[in-house]
């Protein structure tokens, strides 16, 4: 090759590699803006975790647990009996008021008779009243034998009104009488004891997984100590998102989920709400920003976020308490919109 040639081609190389250059400068630009104008385009934030609201069960009666028939982690569904108290006490207590309550009852026989025997004196007590009556007119008895004529008439009255009260009546909400007070108490008794039967059996309230068990057979519990909590399948994501991130954020933006436990699946959500108060303001101590000095700081607002997509439990175990990464799609809701507003 000719000198002539070598020093050609060495003034062709640089050229091309300026070519080169700028192409790759175009490329990283034209990168760099489609990132940034994707990234522009999602608010995002790593202070995301999955919750739910779980449930504490507790025994409604006192008593010793004789059979408990769940175990941690297991399933189980709304209404299925997990523990089971001693009966025997219980079931005593239901006899006596099924039998107080029959033997209410039954007294309507003799509650009749009484009545029955109470008219008859009545009858009677007129009788002799009008007897004296008339032996007091021709001056025969006394004023006073007179008189105790008819207070026996009044006191035999009296009973017969008290024998009436213990008799039911025909129809108790026009008419109510004692007995009907006594034998809706008896009643009353009656289903208390029922109930307190029924809730031996310990049910669960709804369907979920039984979490952090607490008791076994032969513990003495009491109304409102706690045995297991259910954790139910229903979850959610609470996002803690700063205020300045807030300002396009709407409900029912479309949302891209990121678990930590799944970083190669991403699950479809949506914006359900966005809380009314600060994560700060909503703490058991908030701040008082009027006393003393004051530093300014971002509020994280508490954005829930809602799974749209079916999840199969078998293959994603979403537990509460994993960490989130979400990204809300702020602009692909602001061009729905906007088509909306043309049409």
């Amino acid at each position: 090759m000719s000198e002539e040639n070598k020093t050609e081609e060495k003034k062709k190389m640089p050229v091309k590699k300026r070519y080169i250059f700028a192409t790759l400068i175009t490329l990283g630009v034209l990168t760099a803006g489609y990132f940034i104008y994707d990234y522009l385009g999602y608010q995002t934030t790593d202070d995301a975790y999955v919750e739910t609201t779980t449930v504490s069960v507790s025994p409604k009666v006192s008593g010793q647990i004789v059979k408990v028939l769940v175990e941690d982690n297991q399933p189980v569904k709304a209404g299925q009996v997990v523990a089971v108290i001693d009966k025997i006490d219980y079931q005593v207590k239901l006899d006596q008021a099924t039998a107080a309550y029959e033997r209410a009852l039954l007294d309507q026989e003799n509650a009749h008779a009484n009545y029955n025997a109470a008219s008859a004196e009545i009858e009677l007590a007129k009788k002799d009243l009008e007897r004296y009556e008339n032996l007091y007119a021709a001056g025969a008895v006394s004023k006073q034998r007179l008189d105790q004529a008819r207070t026996n008439l009044e006191s035999k009255q009296a009973d017969q009104t008290s024998a009436d009260q213990s008799i039911f009546s025909a129809d108790p909400s026009k008419n109510a009488k004692v007995a009907d007070a006594d034998l809706n108490v008896l009643k009353a008794q009656k289903r208390a004891a029922e109930l307190a039967l029924e809730y031996t059996d310990i049910l669960a309230p709804i369907d979920g997984t039984v979490s952090n068990k607490k008791v076994e057979v032969g513990m003495m519990v009491q109304p409102g100590s706690p045995l297991f909590v259910i954790v139910p399948h229903n979850v959610w994501v609470v996002a803690n998102y700063k205020e300045t991130q807030l300002t396009h954020m709407k409900e029912g933006m479309e949302v891209d989920i990121k678990i930590d436990t799944y970083p190669d699946k991403v699950f479809k959500g949506r914006v359900d709400s966005i809380q009314r108060s600060s994560g700060a303001k909503a703490s058991l101590f908030p701040p008082e920003n009027a006393v003393g000095s004051f530093v300014k700081i971002v509020q994280r607002i508490p954005v829930k976020i809602v799974f749209t997509e079916d999840i199969d439990p078998k293959e994603y175990k979403i537990i509460p308490g994993m960490s989130v990464v979400p990204k809300v799609h702020v602009r692909d809701y602001q061009k729905q919109q906007a088509k909306q507003t043309d049409q």
